[in-house]
């Protein structure tokens, strides 16, 4: 639509003055040019977040229905637009249908058929699906593209609310899939797209090859085989056959069956790796179509197929090469898109393979200077993952001459490959640390500011001799800090590093600043860290009380507060407990306190101050990519145990609280280890009538096993549910206790059953496979009341069978190898022939799931395809408590003869490293 320029800034107006012009719509001669305009601006004001009163949206819903009588072409498909953006604010939408369902006769014209699908579906209720469903049906196989994808775009919506419906179309789905569009002389033979019977395009540009067929539709015309994919994909979603079976068939057409669409099979490609990730059996042949797709007509295709091999774990060195040699390609085209995509997703595997990524190196190079600056900043990050020490300054250099230009989201990627960099070259800590502190004094937001700080921060830990250095860019950054967070941050560190450091008095002005111009929340922060510096140097312990009593006039209460506790504190005859790092976790303290006062009448024993689990601190990122690059051979990116530790540390601390307030295993203590943390084991179907999982809790004495039970059957009510474990006496193993569940109903559907089992002395780490029988009493519902029978039968459910192995007595761990590794007096050596495992990543994996351990420095991924060592650490779970344990694994892989494994096992005791041992025998 055409307006005047003077009539643009009418889209400007407000929502009142809208309503009021809305009166054209009742006017007896009905002007399309201003009624279009109007609900342009309607449709404006919708679209930038304006609300209208339900009273509001219902007159303007129903004043732009009375243009269903003019017979404008333009007019009527704004006024479907108009619509469908106010049928949810609107009332009594549903008496349009009629004049909707005109329009969508297969004898009306092509243009206003697809707009009236897309309508209607805003318009009826789910229940009124079923009533469509014949017109529905029949636009989904229509052979013009713009109706079918109108038709099946509504079904995908629709299917939240009318699943059952919806699911009954799938041959008509599959007919989408298959049917060829009718092409038609004029705009509307492609449903709208504006594409004339004879036009040649050819699939992702001309740089690949041939025409698409000798009737050169283009394939966008094939446009429906992408929203019929994506809904036959949701229909059988919950059926992993079905979903394997339509990915083969459409990845291997047979009888013409051909995917032409690219957005459709880039969505193939999707689902095909999504299988091969999750479905051991089907990876060989799904990797063998990726790789087919790499040589693809389209460009979109290319890169799709590309991707998946390079996220793909476990990928053999051959396929991730010729994936990676089709990025390599993309990075010389001329048309930036193709090369942000390769660059980004080549930045993105050198944090696990940097190896594999040298290979393209010097077509980044010439990236650097690319006008393009998110294409230019990917490149350096990746350069600077993979290049050599020599190259550190150049590549710093360049970086700085433009860090000002580009975006805070592409500043956290320069800095995030600068922080991995300081831990691979220490040698160039200088440099790398001048070039953050310059940045944190550029502008940016909160974001980029963090990252620069916590990149600061990893530096002083974990980097050797630059911890002066950054402390004081620090201090210099709090100067003008303008986020609160971030000084609360620096602060703790000034108080944890700044005592210890040789001149220590020198941060204490810095900090004292803060107490004088920030708010309440740094002030208070900036006391603790004073109080650190009177408690660990008692040369400065005078001068910090001096500035500790000038806090005790502050005029917020918390910051008085914390300065009279740390005067306290630091009077010689207390005893520091305030301020010392290794406090009790307060939560498990006060729920463990809690549950003493419900329990202290019956058991008048002291409180176990001792027994509550203390804080610790948790291994951080920047932790194991600094092991990384001492470490290992070649630096890689930080293991998931490493990164995910404090969500299992919050993990196991809940599963301790929940299994503290069970007064059967209230003297057990804390769980040494919880196994998996990540998510139950399923011992059932997640669509059986009972679905069961499981966890496996290890105590000094005991096992706990802790049975998730769900009844998904609303007719019927379980009572006195139980689970008879059966293999102890073969394992060493002995019941204790059963904690069972009083019932499950629709009401409470889920609960959960314990069963305790003691640890034989004789036997102390027990090996088992043990069978699980659910019983339980079953009673009817009277459907009339809603009641249980009064009467029941005693019932049992066979669920699978709960393995009991090495991994479930091992905590991970993150420890310095190198200097732990000589210290351990025990070790055992052992050589194996794993001639199952076809490569050096497939090793690295089954390690660690069989082994329970952490894999430090990144060493869980191989960077050679052929020799690997690969460092791990964890805690074992004895009689006695936890044990270190440490383990170094040399792998070698011959193609003929699989791998070959040398693992040396070191810890306190040869009983632990014999179990160790025993994972793999």
């Amino acid at each position: 639509m055409s307006f005047k320029k003077e009539e643009e800034a009418s889209f400007r107006h407000d929502k009142t003055a809208v309503i009021q012009e809305a009166r054209v719509f009742n006017e007896s001669s009905i002007s399309p040019r201003r009624c279009r305009i109007l609900l342009t601006k309607v449709l404006y004001l919708l679209y930038t977040g304006e609300t209208f009163s339900q009273q509001e949206a219902t007159d303007l819903f129903f004043g732009a229905t009375k243009l269903f009588q003019n017979k404008d072409p333009g007019l009527r498909q704004i006024v479907y637009l108009a619509i469908k953006e106010l049928a949810p604010h609107a009332q009594d939408v549903i008496m349009v249908t009629a004049s909707i369902m005109k329009d969508m006769q297969p004898n009306t014209e092509v243009v206003y058929r697809p707009n009236a699908i897309r309508a209607l579906m805003r318009v009826i209720d789910p229940s009124m699906v079923q009533g469509l469903e014949r017109y529905l049906k029949s636009a989904i196989v229509d052979r013009q593209p713009s109706v079918a994808c109108a038709a099946l775009v509504s079904s995908y919506h629709l299917f939240t609310g009318a699943r059952d419906v919806v699911k009954r179309w799938s041959n008509e789905v599959q007919e989408a899939i298959h049917m060829r569009p009718s092409v038609s002389q004029g705009s509307g033979g492609l449903g709208g797209l504006g594409l004339r019977q004879g036009l040649t395009l050819r699939f992702g540009g001309d740089s690949h090859g041939s025409q698409v067929e000798t009737a050169s539709l283009p394939s966008m015309s094939y446009l429906m085989q992408y929203h019929a994919l994506g809904l036959l994909y949701l229909v059988r979603q919950g059926d992993r056959i079905a979903v394997n079976k339509m990915v083969q068939q459409l990845a291997q057409p047979r009888q013409g069956v051909v995917l032409r669409n690219p957005m459709a099979l880039c969505m193939l490609v999707r689902y095909a790796a999504h299988i091969a990730e999750e479905d051991a059996n089907m990876r060989a042949p799904l990797l063998e179509l990726l790789e087919g797709w790499l040589r693809h007509k389209s460009d979109m295709v290319n890169y799709e197929a590309a991707r998946a091999l390079c996220t793909l774990s476990g990928v053999g060195p051959e396929p991730l090469s010729r994936a990676i040699a089709v990025l390599q390609m993309f990075l010389s085209s001329p048309r930036s898109v193709l090369k942000f995509a390769a660059v980004r997703t080549l930045a993105e595997l050198a944090q696990t393979r940097p190896a594999a990524v040298q290979a393209c190196n010097v077509d980044m190079e010439s990236l650097i200077t690319d006008s393009n600056r998110g294409v230019a900043t990917y490149a350096i990050a990746t350069l600077l993952k993979t290049g050599n020490e020599s190259s550190v300054d150049r590549l710093i250099k360049q970086i700085s001459g433009f860090m000002s230009e580009i975006s805070d989201e592409f500043k956290i990627v320069v800095v995030d490959a600068i922080r991995s960099l300081s831990f691979k070259f220490p040698t160039k800590q200088a440099s790398m640390l001048g070039f953050l502190a310059g940045v944190l004094r550029d502008e940016g937001g909160y974001e980029f500011k963090r990252s620069v700080v916590e990149a600061i921060f990893a530096m002083a830990r974990y980097v050797q001799g630059c911890k002066e250095a950054a402390l004081s860019h620090l201090c210099e950054f709090i100067e003008d800090c303008e986020f609160t967070k971030l000084n609360v941050r620096i602060l703790h560190l000034l108080g944890a590093e700044g005592p210890h450091m040789p001149e220590p008095h020198k941060y204490i002005r810095f900090i004292y600043n803060r107490v004088i111009l920030e708010n309440a929340i740094v002030r208070a922060a900036a006391v603790n860290s004073l109080a650190k510096f009177g408690l660990h140097n008692a040369q400065l312990t005078d001068r910090i009380r001096i500035l500790l009593r000038r806090c005790l006039e502050d005029v917020d209460d918390e910051v008085r507060d914390r300065a009279t506790l740390a005067l306290r504190t630091l009077e010689p005859t207390t005893l520091p407990l305030a301020l010392e790092e290794d406090v009790p976790n307060l939560k498990l303290l006060e729920e463990s306190l809690q549950s003493y006062i419900v329990t202290a009448e019956s058991a008048p024993a002291p409180f176990d101050y001792d027994s509550v689990p203390r804080t610790a601190e948790e291994p951080s990122e920047e932790a194991a990519e600094a092991a990384a690059a001492s470490a290992a051979p070649a630096p890689s990116a930080t293991s998931a145990h490493a990164s995910d530790a404090p969500a299992l540390s919050d993990a196991m601390e809940a599963h301790a609280a929940q299994l503290a307030a069970i007064p059967e295993f209230a003297s057990y203590g804390a769980p040494l280890t919880t196994s998996p943390l990540t998510a139950p084991v399923p011992l059932t179907e997640s669509e059986m009538e009972y679905v069961v999982t499981a966890l496996k809790h290890v105590f000094p004495a005991h096992v706990v096993l802790q049975y998730n039970v769900t009844n998904t059957l609303a007719e019927s009510v379980l009572e006195d549910v139980v689970v008879v474990v059966s293999g102890l006496d073969e394992a060493g193993l002995t019941e204790e206790a059963v904690v069972p569940i009083p019932s499950l109903s629709a009401a409470s559907p889920s609960g959960t059953v314990y069963v305790s089992l003691r640890r034989d002395a004789s036997c102390p780490y027990p090996l088992a496979t043990l069978s699980n029988t659910l019983c339980f009493v079953s009673k009817e519902v009277d459907p009339s009341s809603g009641e249980p029978e009064p009467e029941g039968y005693q019932d049992e459910y066979q669920t699978e069978a709960l393995d009991l192995g090495v991994c479930d007595y091992i905590q991970p761990a993150d420890v310095d190898f190198a200097a732990t590794w000589d210290t351990l007096p025990a070790s055992a050596v052992e050589t194996f022939a794993l001639t199952a495992l076809e490569s050096l990543d497939a090793s690295c994996a089954t390690l660690l799931e069989l082994l329970g351990m952490q894999a430090l420095g990144g060493t869980d991924t191989p960077s050679n395809p052929s020799v690997h060592t690969m460092l791990l650490a964890g805690r074992l779970a004895g009689l006695a408590g936890l044990e270190l344990v440490l383990a170094r694994v040399r792998m070698m892989y011959q193609p003929s003869e699989g791998v070959t494994m040398e693992l040396a096992v070191r810890s306190s005791s040869d009983e632990a490293c014999l179990f160790l041992l025993s994972a793999i025998a």
